[in-house]
This record gives structure tokens, C-alpha cells and sequence, in this order.
């Protein structure tokens, strides 16, 4: 039977541990509020699960907790920002509230982000340009564990895209996908549940397939989206490519299998070819093109449109972002479930940390 926690209660604990790390409040906030959306929104790969990990790292020295951001190059409509060496979530916030500043100006708004680290899911990143009537782009680079298309060794991350357009009375539309046909974080939470992958998402070292959760321990690598050429993994390929160039050749961040990685099973290679990892942010005001209401109107036509095609008989047709956002306030509601080993290192590590667990079932 599930444990249902409150969504204030995940969140005050986890703010609790990253205080008890060093992080400011306003930082622990910012990155408890990240991994929180994640929750909300159904990506527990990339929420409470974490906290484990970014303690693990924080205790390796890994995680700088007192971080002085500051913006390195910048024009009317550009910027690129400096996040040293914290956790992603510091300078994607700070990023991405410039870009939608840079966005108020000019109308649109772009800023690329070095010297970071894992942000979370992308799409909370899109998602602050919609209270300002503004389309969100975020994209980032990540630990390299996916192979290229015919390679036997991981060079790229699962480099994850998110877009966010508002509507006028339906859901906003938030794309958010990895440039992979799986996150690393489903091994993670496969392993810990004792399950197979299926085959289709990994290779070994050899570039076999395989569908041990455990793999990329052992120097395999997660396949680009497509999953084989046959089925389209050049063009997953070029994806994550793009996501990589623009987190991190634009910021003077590392690049392909250079990026630190984030996971404690491999070690950061001692060539550079810049600092920490990358992102990529922008804002597009939505008057710079069109009236915003009268946008809104046509998007939510859009909406209606594709949510009234036809169905497979069994199954429905949804819109981008609308089961995130149906899961949000569900969430909300009845509270959120944490697999037991995640549970089981959270509580850990609270306990660690001498933080007192505030989790209570609802």
C-alpha cells in the first residue's frame, strides 16, 4: 500500500537538508521548489530521488554551496551567466529570469548558462515565461551516457528539451522530453526496484543491447531517441547535438563525454574543454508577434483541434504538458508516493545531516 506525503512536507524536509548542506534559504528554495515541480508533475526520476545523489556529490566537494553568479557577456537580448559550480537549479532560475527580462525590452530574450550542474526538469524552466504572456525555451546538456548513432561509447548527455506556450482556457502546452528514449534516472529507479528495462533503451560496453538497469555502471550507454537507425536515432542524435551545442559551446561550458558528470559512478575526466555544465534559456514575448489575446484564442483552437482527433479505440488523445498538469493537481490533493528506497535515503540522509524529518502521511 502507497505512504501519500504532503507536498509541504517534501518540500520543508528537503529545504531542511540543503540548509544543513550550506545552501542559503533562498538557495535551499530555489532547489527544493525544482525538485518538488518534478514531483508534482510525475518526473520522480528527477525529484526526491535526487537528493541522495546531490548529497553524495556535495560530500565529494562537488557542490559549491555559497555560489557568487554573475553575468560574463551580454547584450540587449543576450547573456551569458556563470553559475560557479552550484547546484543547476541556482543559476537556471537566475538565467531564466533574465531572459525573460532581456524579453520585456526587446521581445525576445536569450541566455546561456556555464560552470553548472544538473537543473532538474526542464520544463519548470519554461513554465516562468507564461504568467508574463511569453513562450519559455530551456535546454540543457548533461552527464554523457548516451551513444551517438553506430557508437560503442557514451559522448553525449540525454540532453533534454522543454518548450512552454500559454493558452487562453486549457492547460498551457509544455513539451518536455529528453533527446533519449529514456532518462538515466529510470535505470536508477528500475534498479531499485529489482526490474529489466526491456530492450531497446541500452548497450553494453561493446555496444550490444541490453536491458540491465544496472549497464551504465559498467560502461554501457543509453541509446539516442530513434533507439537504432532503422527507427530514426541519427535524428535523436541530432537533437541532443543541438541541445550540447547551445548549452555549451555558446557558454564556454564542457561538451559531449567532457561534462562533469552527476553520477557517483564516474569520475570526471581530467581534460576540460570548459567549465561545469551547461544550459540554454529563452523567452519570446508573445506581442513581439501577435496580440497576446488573440494568440491565446488561436492556441486554445490548437488545443481543441488535436485533443478531438480521432482516438485508437481505448485511448485518448492528450496535448502536450496536460498529464503533467493533471498529475499537479492531483499531487496537490491526495499527496505525493515515494518509492521505499528513495523514501528509505531521504530519510537517511535527514538523518545524517541531524535534520529532523518533517514527513507525516496525509
Amino acid at each position: 500500500m502507497s505512504i501519500y506525503y504532503s507536498y509541504n512536507a517534501l518540500l520543508q524536509t528537503t529545504h531542511a537538508i540543503l540548509v544543513s548542506m550550506g545552501f542559503s534559504n533562498e538557495h535551499a528554495t530555489t532547489c527544493a521548489t525544482v525538485l518538488l515541480a518534478a514531483e508534482k508533475r510525475g518526473f520522480a526520476t528527477h525529484g526526491i530521488a535526487r537528493v541522495g545523489e546531490y548529497h553524495r556529490l556535495w560530500k565529494a566537494g562537488r557542490i559549491n554551496t555559497h555560489p557568487k553568479l554573475k553575468i560574463v557577456r551580454e547584450t540587449p537580448s543576450t547573456a551569458v551567466v556563470d553559475g560557479n559550480g552550484t547546484m543547476g537549479m541556482i543559476p537556471a532560475k537566475f538565467s531564466m529570469e533574465l531572459a525573460i527580462e532581456k524579453a520585456k525590452n526587446v521581445g525576445t530574450g536569450w541566455v546561456s548558462t556555464r560552470n553548472s550542474s544538473n537543473f532538474g526538469i526542464a520544463g519548470h524552466y519554461a513554465m516562468m515565461a507564461l504568467e508574463h504572456d511569453m513562450i519559455g525555451i530551456t535546454m540543457t546538456n548533461a552527464t554523457p551516457l548516451v551513444a551517438p548513432t553506430f557508437s560503442a561509447e557514451a559522448m553525449l548527455g540525454t540532453n533534454p528539451i522543454a518548450v512552454a506556450i500559454p493558452t487562453l482556457s486549457h492547460p498551457p502546452f509544455v513539451a518536455d522530453f529528453a533527446t533519449a528514449p529514456i532518462n538515466r534516472g529510470k535505470f536508477t529507479m528500475a534498479a531499485k526496484k529489482g526490474e529489466k528495462l526491456g530492450f531497446g533503451y541500452a548497450q553494453d560496453s561493446e555496444g550490444h543491447p541490453s536491458d540491465d538497469p544496472t549497464i551504465l555502471e559498467r560502461g554501457g550507454a543509453i541509446l539516442p531517441l530513434g533507439m537504432d537507425r532503422e527507427h530514426g536515432s541519427h535524428k535523436g542524435y541530432c537533437l541532443a547535438s543541438i541541445v550540447d551545442i547551445f548549452s555549451a559551446v555558446f557558454s564556454g561550458a564542457n561538451y559531449g563525454p567532457f561534462v562533469p558528470p552527476m553520477v557517483p559512478y564516474l569520475n570526471p575526466l581530467n581534460q576540460k574543454v570548459g567549465e561545469g555544465v551547461g544550459h540554454f534559456f529563452g523567452a519570446m514575448r508573445i506581442d513581439a508577434f501577435e496580440e497576446a489575446l488573440v494568440f491565446k484564442k488561436r492556441m486554445d483552437h490548437w488545443w481543441e483541434t488535436f485533443k478531438n482527433a480521432k482516438p485508437i479505440e481505448g485511448k485518448q488523445v492528450f496535448i502536450p504538458g496536460e498529464i503533467e498538469f493533471e498529475n499537479e493537481i492531483r499531487a496537490l490533493k491526495q499527496g505525493i508516493t515515494l518509492v521505499p528506497h528513495v523514501e528509505k535515503e531521504l530519510l537517511a540522509v535527514a538523518e545524517e545531516q541531524n535534520v529532523r524529518s518533517l514527513l507525516v502521511a496525509v
